[in-house]
């Protein structure tokens, strides 16, 4: 199952004039029963929407007060993920006769006209709130509070991927949640800026659209859903500028190439943009070829297997890549090591969905002709697989029956797509000339099963590679303007953090108050977003920042993790990395 959460909006998505027909409870209940979580995204406070729909309990969890508020039907748990503006802001409104008004923990609504003296407020008491609109409604939150993040802190309670949600809405307020979900839907009554952003519009309106959604995810999963194209991985290009794409959630690939052709290097390159993207992939290493993966967390060492247990803890990130390093194993135990392993990783990805990618090195060795590989085969993922190996004709064939596409690299690659079609029993397709009968480094032959011809793609090289996390971000000098200062809450410090390095040696010694200051204001998922130019780390930092139950040195703490697992510092500073 690829499609493991539902996210909906609530007025004018499944309810109409603010109720909720019965044949849409009826589908919100088909949906549970399918496993798959449900989770409701509003702008409604909680009060008003318990008393207006009474069936809150087919939700697993309730987002309410457009992300600023989490809400557990089950077991009643509100759970507060931003400030609330001052108390002066909604009495200065209420003097002003800004009517109706209405307070929640943290949300301050009214209707328009009245935006124009919400925003003359703001700015008289300096405050940093935003306007959010929909429908007629104004919203007032603080800066960076929407539904996606909302929406985030929903999945994390759950170890769910926004990858693995499908988000349905209607109005301009749910632009940010649809988003971040793998599929967008827009019920037929949306707005037509909805409607033009979403993956997929329905035929019904309101709950009609809805049902008929879940209707489709039940029966298919929304398997022949050709929209997607949004989250497709750049792979590479042909010489005519051509670019290759690689589908996220598409059929296996095999990656094939003679010895010290660069195997590890394209696959590399692959990974890192899946990882970028948020999308989480498991590397089974079995020579240690990617202890270098700065993105993932390693377990097992050359002295030490890594335990299943471990593993399967490991995927509760769901941010996170793991590379299973095997070395640890004798050689001749690595493909049982294997076969015992994968159960659990199979486990968590039939519960979640991830890990989104499985990559198999030496697939050769793990997985050679045979009953016992045979026997493996039917349990491998049908997408979202990857298969390393130098020669293909010895891996068994049932098992690479799920592959869509060959990436041959380094000598003789006409001959190495033969012998994959010949091992597979089909007409191997006509391949270009290649100089010299090898493929510089760099290029890959890429074979689309099915298709006549293969053509030469000029792949991208990985970051890793290049090594660009441990100079200019991590210990070089941005300059004055792209520094981070920490000043505290009254400006008396002016602490400047030219860098990564320097940026966690000045948290380490920071005292509570000024470090507060700075993570309540998201001050640090802001300098990263803006000046280091990394959007999915800033994701991680809003996270911690949002997290209203941390203390200052776990927070710290987890701020460290973050940036130590995206950039590798000097070897006398760095601590901690996993």
């Amino acid at each position: 199952m690829r499609f493991h959460a539902i996210a909906t909006d609530y007025d004018g998505t499944i309810a109409h004039d603010g109720g909720v027909d019965a044949p849409t409870l009826a589908a919100l209940e088909r949906a549970k029963k399918s496993g798959r979580k449900l989770l409701l995204v509003t702008g409604r406070e909680l009060p008003d929407l318990q008393a207006t729909f009474p069936r809150l309990d087919l939700f697993d969890l309730a987002v309410v007060e457009n992300g600023a508020v989490l809400f557990n039907p089950q077991t009643k748990e509100i759970r507060v993920l931003a400030d609330a503006p001052p108390p002066k802001f909604a009495a200065e409104l209420k003097a002003r006769k800004v009517s109706p008004l209405s307070v929640g923990h943290v949300i301050v609504a009214t209707f328009e006209p009245h935006h124009h003296e919400v925003l003359k407020v703001i700015h008289e008491q300096g405050l940093e709130l935003q306007l959010i609109f929909n429908k007629g409604a104004v919203m007032v939150l603080p800066s960076g509070v929407n539904k996606a993040t909302g929406l985030a802190a929903a999945l994390k309670e759950f170890g769910m991927s926004p990858h693995n949600t499908v988000g349905v809405g209607d109005a301009e307020n749910d632009h940010a949640f649809m988003r971040i979900c793998e599929c967008s839907a827009a019920v037929a009554n949306a707005l037509p800026a909805v409607k033009e952003t979403a993956d997929i519009v329905m035929n019904g309106k309101r709950g009609a659209g809805v049902t008929e959604l879940i209707d489709k995810l039940i029966a298919d999963d929304l398997s022949d859903l050709k929209t997607l194209a949004r989250h497709r991985i750049a792979i590479g290009e042909t010489d005519d500028k051509t670019e290759l794409r690689l589908d996220p959630a598409g059929a296996g690939v095999l990656v094939s190439g003679t010895s010290g052709s660069g195997k590890s290097t394209l696959t590399t390159s692959i990974m890192e943009r899946l990882a970028d993207a948020g999308y989480q992939v498991l590397v089974i290493d079995p020579e240690g070829d990617y202890t270098n993966l700065d993105f993932a967390r390693h377990l097992g060492s050359p002295t030490q297997a890594p335990r299943a247990e471990d593993v399967t803890d490991a995927l509760k990130e769901p941010k996170r890549s793991i590379v299973v390093n095997l070395l640890g194993v004798p050689l001749g135990d690595r493909p049982k090591f294997f076969a015992q392993l994968l159960p659990h990783i199979l486990e968590e990805k039939a519960r979640t969905g991830r890990p989104h990618w499985l990559v198999i090195d030496e697939a050769h060795h793990l997985l050679p002709t045979g009953p016992e590989a045979a026997a493996i085969a039917p349990l491998l993922p049908d997408r979202g697989i990857l298969f390393i190996t130098v020669h293909a004709g010895t891996v068994e064939p049932t098992v690479m029956a799920n592959v869509g596409t060959l990436l041959v690299i380094g000598g003789q690659p006409a001959d190495t797509v033969a012998e994959f079609c010949k091992t597979m029993g089909e007409k191997a397709p006509t391949c270009p000339a290649v100089e010299g009968n090898k493929l510089p480094t760099g290029d890959s032959m890429v074979w689309h099963r099915g298709e006549a011809t293969a053509v030469v793609v000029h792949t991208k090289q990985p970051r890793t590679e290049r090594k660009r996390h441990s100079r200019k971000y991590a210990e070089g000098n941005l300059g004055a303007e792209r520094s981070f200062y920490f000043r505290g809450p009254k400006g008396k410090l002016n602490l400047k953090a030219p860098n990564l390095q320097v940026f966690l040696q000045l948290a380490d010694g920071l005292d509570d108050e000024t470090w507060e200051f700075h993570r309540k204001q998201g001050d640090y998922s802001k300098w990263i977003r803006s000046q280091i130019k990394d959007e999915a780390l800033a994701d991680e930092l809003t996270e911690i920042e949002t997290n209203k139950s941390a203390k200052p040195h776990d927070s710290k703490a987890a701020v460290r993790a973050a940036v130590e697992a995206r950039y590798t510092l000097p070897a006398d500073e760095a601590s901690g990395q996993t």
